[in-house]
C-alpha cells in the first residue's frame, strides 16, 4: 500500500534525505583529527592550499616479558634472567615508537624498531608456531582494531606509520622558503616510498588502510602532493608576467590539476571510496579544478598581454605556443594567432572563461564538505584567484563573446622536475641486535633445534687435543679422533662451542677459540657445547683447518698420524683422507681410486719426514704437510 501511495513514497524519499545527510555529516566529524587536512600544517603558512597528512595508526601495549624468556629457556637453554635487560629495551622502544617525533628523528626511531623487529623474529618466531604475543593495531581510517599472533601486523603498521611520519613532515615544512618546499617535496616522494613498499611486500595485511587498494591510492595522494609542492617551489620567487615564463607556470599548473583529476578518480573507485575520508577526495576535486583554471589563467595572460613586437623570439613563441596544446582550435595556427592581436585576444578570454568555469566548480566542491568549509585559508585561496580571472575577462569582455568565441583547448601537462617514489633504503638503517649474546645470528635462531648444552672435561695429550676446528662465530669441532679425551667426553663432529671454561665463545672468531684452548696447556679444559637436531644442516659448506703458526687453509684435511705409535687410529678414520694428504703422499704405491692412510709395515722410502698430526694445536712448528 505504501508503495503505491505517492505521498507516502514522497515522505520516505524526505526522511531517507535527511538520514543520508545526518550520515554524511556524521561521517565527517568521525574523520576525527587523525585524518583532518589542517592538523600537521606549518604554523608559517601564508596563503598557501592546505596538504593532506596521515594520522598514525594506533595499538594497544604488548608485553614480551613472559613469552620471550620462556622460549630463550626452552629454545636456547639459557638462563632467561639475563637477558631482561634487553627484553626491557625491545620494550621501551615499542613505547617510544607510539609517540615519535614529527622529524627526523622520529623516522629513524620507527625504522630502528622495524629493524629490531627483524632480529626477534629471526630469534624467536618459529615459522611452524605462534608465540602467544596478540599485538593489536587500530585501522588509521576507520578506527577498526586488528590482531594477529606474528610480527606480520607489527612490522607493516611500523612501515605505516613511518609514511605517515613523512607525509607530517612534508604537512610541516616551511612552504615559503625554498628549502622548506624542496623538504616537502622530498618528505612527500618518501612517503610514497614507504607505502609502496608496503603494498608491494606485505600483500595479505588485515588491516584496510594497508590493503594494496587503499595504499595504491595513497602513494598516489603522496605523490600528487610532491607535484603540488613543485608547483609552490617555482612560484616561490614570483611569477613575472613574460611570455615564456607564463608558458612554463601554464604547463606545471596542468600537471598539478592532472595529477589530482587522476588522484580523486582512484578514490571514488570501489572499494576504496567507502572508507576514504570524505574531506580528502573533496579536496582532491578542489584542487583539480584550482589548478587547471589556474592554467587556463596563465594561458589566457600570455596571450591577452604580449604582442608579437619587432624583434621577438618569433620562432621560440610559435614552437611555445604550438607545444602549450595537443591540437591547435580548428582554424587557427600558432604563428597567425601571436601575429593577430585579435585573434590572440579571443583564444584568451576563452581561456579565462575556462578558468571562471573551473575555479565556479571548485569553489562549489569546497562549500559540500564542511571541513573545507572552515578552512579559511583555502577559501580565501580560492576566492582569490576566482575574483582575479573575473576581473582580468570583465577588463576584455565585449558583447557577443558567448557566441564568437570558441572552446579553449586543454593545457598540455609538463614538469620541469617529475616527481618520483624514493625507495626506503632499509639496509642502510643500522640497529644493534639486543638479543646479540645469544650468538650469531646465522645460527642461533628460531628455525634451529638444539640439544641442551652438553658439558665436557678433557685434556691435551702432549700438546694433542684430538680436533681440529672450522668455521667462524661460532667455532665448531671438525675432525675428531674417536680415541681422544675429548671424544670419550662426549664431544661429537659439528659440535659448536658455546662456551670453555665459562668464557662465552658463542662471537669468538676461530683463532681466538685457539688461542683460548692453547692457554690452558695440558691441563684440565671445561668446554660446552651444543649440537644441532638436524645434523645435515649443522655442518658449514666450507671448513678452516688450522694449526698454530699456519693460515686459515679451506680444505677437507685428514688425519696425518705416526706410524709408530697411532697405527690403530689410523686405521679407524682412514676414510677422511683427502687430497691435501694424498698429495703429499702420492709417490707411494697405491691404486688410483684407493687413498688410505699408510699402515705399519707399508715402505715409504720417499716420505723421509715425519707428518706432524693436525691436532697439535700446541706445536708452533706444526704444519699440514
Amino acid at each position: 500500500m505504501a508503495a503505491t501511495n505517492p505521498k507516502v513514497r514522497e515522505q520516505v524519499r524526505l526522511e531517507l534525505s535527511f538520514v543520508n545527510s545526518d550520515l554524511q555529516m556524521l561521517k565527517e566529524e568521525l574523520e576525527g583529527l587523525n585524518i583532518s587536512v589542517g592538523v600537521y600544517q606549518s604554523t608559517e603558512e601564508a596563503f598557501t592550499i592546505p596538504l593532506i597528512p596521515l594520522g598514525l595508526k594506533e595499538t594497544k601495549d604488548v608485553d614480551f616479558s613472559v613469552v620471550l624468556k620462556d622460549f630463550i629457556l626452552e629454545h636456547y637453554s639459557e638462563d632467561s634472567s639475563l637477558y631482561e635487560d634487553e627484553i626491557a629495551d625491545l620494550m621501551d622502544l615499542r613505547q617510544a615508537c607510539r609517540t615519535p617525533s614529527r622529524d627526523e628523528a622520529g623516522v629513524e626511531l620507527l625504522m630502528s624498531y622495524f629493524t629490531q623487529l627483524g632480529f626477534v623474529e629471526s630469534r624467536f618466531f618459529p615459522p611452524t608456531r605462534h608465540m602467544g604475543i596478540l599485538f593489536t593495531w587500530y585501522d588509521s581510517l576507520t578506527g577498526v582494531p586488528v590482531s594477529q599472533q606474528n610480527l606480520l601486523l607489527e612490522k607493516a603498521s611500523i612501515l605505516f606509520n613511518t609514511g605517515a611520519l613523512y607525509t607530517q613532515i612534508g604537512t610541516r615544512s616551511n612552504r615559503q622558503t625554498q628549502a622548506g618546499l624542496e623538504s616537502a617535496v622530498d618528505a612527500f616522494q618518501r612517503a610514497a616510498g614507504v607505502l609502496n613498499y608496503l603494498k608491494e611486500t606485505f600483500t595479505h595485511t588485515p588491516s584496510y588502510d594497508m590493503s594494496p587498494a587503499m595504499l595504491s591510492v595513497l602513494v598516489k595522494m603522496m605523490l600528487a602532493q610532491a607535484q603540488e609542492s613543485v608547483f609552490d617551489k617555482i612560484c616561490l620567487p614570483g611569477i613575472r608576467n613574460e611570455f615564456f615564463m607564463l608558458v612554463k607556470v601554464a604547463h606545471e599548473a596542468a600537471k598539478v590539476g592532472e595529477v589530482y583529476r587522476q588522484l580523486h578518480a582512484a578514490m571514488s573507485q570501489a572499494p576504496v571510496k567507502k572508507n576514504i575520508p570524505y574531506s580528502w577526495a573533496s579536496l582532491a576535486c578542489v584542487k583539480a579544478h584550482h589548478y587547471g583554471a589556474l592554467a587556463h589563467y596563465f594561458a589566457a595572460t600570455l596571450l591577452i598581454d604580449h604582442q608579437l613586437s619587432p624583434g621577438a623570439d618569433e620562432d621560440h613563441q610559435e614552437k611555445c605556443l604550438s607545444q602549450l596544446y595537443d591540437r591547435m582550435p580548428e582554424g587557427l595556427t600558432p604563428l597567425a594567432t601571436l601575429r593577430n592581436g585579435h585573434q590572440r585576444q579571443q583564444l584568451g578570454k576563452s581561456h579565462l572563461l575556462r578558468a571562471i568555469a573551473h575555479h565556479e566548480e571548485s569553489a562549489r566542491e569546497a562549500s559540500l564538505c564542511k571541513k573545507l568549509r572552515n578552512i579559511e585559508v583555502l577559501q580565501e585561496v580560492l576566492s582569490a584567484a576566482h575574483q582575479r580571472s573575473r576581473l582580468k575577462y570583465a577588463q576584455h569582455q565585449e558583447d557577443g563573446d558567448l557566441l564568437d568565441l570558441v572552446e579553449a583547448p586543454d593545457i598540455v601537462a609538463k614538469t620541469e622536475q617529475e616527481v618520483e617514489i624514493i625507495l626506503p633504503q632499509l639496509s642502510k638503517v643500522t640497529a644493534a641486535d639486543f638479543f646479540q649474546k645469544l650468538g650469531p645470528l646465522s645460527v642461533f635462531s628460531a628455525n634451529k633445534r638444539w640439544t641442551p648444552p652438553r658439558t665436557l672435561r678433557f685434556t691435551a695429550e702432549e700438546g694433542d687435543l684430538g680436533f681440529t676446528l672450522r668455521g667462524n662465530s661460532p667455532v665448531q669441532v671438525h675432525f675428531l679422533d674417536p680415541h681422544c679425551s675429548a671424544a670419550l667426553a662426549g664431544a661429537k663432529e659439528g659440535d659448536y662451542i658455546v662456551s670453555i671454561q665459562n668464557v662465552d665463545c658463542k662471537w669468538l672468531t676461530l683463532s681466538e677459540v685457539m688461542k683460548l684452548l692453547k692457554s690452558f696447556g695440558e691441563d684440565a679444559i671445561e668446554m660446552k657445547v651444543v649440537s644441532l637436531l638436524d645434523s645435515a644442516s649443522s655442518m658449514h659448506s666450507k671448513s678452516a683447518t688450522y694449526s698454530v703458526g699456519m693460515q686459515k687453509t679451506y680444505s677437507m684435511i685428514c688425519l696425518a698420524i705416526d706410524d709408530d705409535d697411532k697405527t690403530d687410529k689410523t686405521k679407524k678414520i682412514s676414510k677422511k683422507l683427502s687430497f691435501l694428504s694424498w698429495g703429499a703422499n702420492k709417490n707411494r704405491q697405491k691404486s688410483a681410486s684407493t687413498l688410505c692412510l699408510p699402515a705399519a709395515g707399508v715402505a715409504r722410502p720417499q716420505a723421509k719426514k715425519k707428518l706432524p698430526s693436525p691436532f697439535s694445536l700446541l706445536n708452533p712448528d706444526s704444519s699440514l704437510y
